[in-house]
């Protein structure tokens, strides 16, 4: 397991590889801001597909979901070997798609629902990552 730690924010690698090389840190400040305590946990397939049906209730593999744990503090599952399949139909490098991946969860801790303004929302951070 990988696992790297700093200022509110804890990142962990459940499968086997390095850790991605995103702006964990920056991403996190500029979002969730400097206070909110972040856990990003890289899991594979069968953990996302497991945690997707106990707390969404889709029996499928997922490739992130956001877990609001207070105001304050949050975690995010992100799913490496789907994310990687997936980046080509979004027209994204792999690591472009993970980078995009981790600001929909950030905002969704933020409380923001899928939507034209989530959109708009995310591509500004895109643009800026």
């Amino acid at each position: 397991m990988k696992t790297y730690e700093k200022s509110n924010l804890s990142v962990k690698r459940l499968t086997s590889g390095k850790l991605p090389s995103l702006p964990f840190l920056r991403l996190k400040e500029t979002i969730l801001g400097k206070n909110y305590e972040l856990s990003i946990v890289f899991a594979g397939r069968k953990l996302a597909s497991e945690l997707n049906k106990k707390y969404r209730r889709k029996n499928k593999s997922t490739n992130i979901l956001s877990f609001p744990l207070s105001k304050t503090s949050g975690e995010i599952i992100m799913n490496l070997e789907l994310a990687r399949k997936e980046a080509p139909r979004f027209n994204r490098k792999y690591i472009d798609h993970l980078g995009a991946l981790l600001i929909h969860g950030m905002l969704h801790l933020k409380g923001h629902k899928h939507g034209n303004k989530m959109e708009v929302e995310e591509q500004k951070f895109i643009t800026k990552a």
